[in-house]
């Protein structure tokens, strides 16, 4: 059968052959690709695609080691869910792996169980954090096109503001005030109020004060 571009990959770094072999296996029975490297440096010459993703990294590697090698992920935004593998786990270690945001840290030997669970797991968590920014994108294009008058007014629809109040704040009438309101609700395509909300949550817009300092 024939993979599309966007069916999901594994991709696994440990520097053993048989454990990479193993988890190819595993993984290819229940219908994913699995793509294998023996050090996170060949790992980095490899360009992540559109499809959801995770990675299964060994702590001790030759080289960088994983959860150094997680570190460097973070800051430098490489969003991939991390599920860890390691014959020499500890408790630190795992806190430490957790805390940076791994799905999963698995001893070896590895359960098979364990590891589509937690594969499952961290697949879902990126086709949620790809769908997130995708909205995101798709929001900031929309906000583009608003005027800097409607702009302001989102501020104040999402304070929760009504049409006389927002009048009042802008000296505008509250026909025109009406009318700046349809056009960012349909421009955002927001279908209410509590959608707008949503919107401006996405997008980091703060509501305007609910009451301006110069109002009784």
């Amino acid at each position: 059968m024939t993979k599309d571009v966007t069916d999901p990959v594994v991709y696994v770094v440990d520097d053993d052959t048989d454990v990479r072999d193993g988890l190819k296996q595993l993984l290819e029975s229940v219908g994913l690709t699995c793509v294998l490297f023996n050090s996170t440096a060949e790992f980095l010459q490899n360009e992540l695609g559109e499809a959801a993703s995770c990675l299964i990294l060994d702590v001790r590697l030759p080289g960088t080691g994983g959860l150094e090698f997680q570190k460097k992920l973070v800051e430098a935004h490489i969003n991939i869910p991390i599920i860890f593998i390691s014959g020499h786990g500890d408790i630190p270690m795992t806190v430490q792996a957790m805390k940076r945001g791994a799905v999963e840290f698995l001893t070896k030997p590895l359960r098979e169980q364990d590891v589509l669970d937690a594969v499952s797991a961290a697949l879902e968590r990126d086709r949620v954090m790809r769908g997130q920014f995708k909205e995101l994108q798709s929001l900031q294009r929309r906000l583009e096109t608003l005027s800097d008058r409607e702009r302001e007014m989102m501020t104040f629809v999402v304070a929760g503001l009504l049409n006389k109040q927002i009048a009042a704040r802008t000296s505008l009438t509250e026909a025109t005030v009406k009318v700046h309101r349809h056009n960012l609700m349909k421009k955002l395509g927001a279908t209410s109020v509590p959608d707008l909300v949503r919107m401006a949550d996405i997008l980091g817009i703060v509501p305007a004060p609910r009451r301006s300092p110069f109002e009784n």
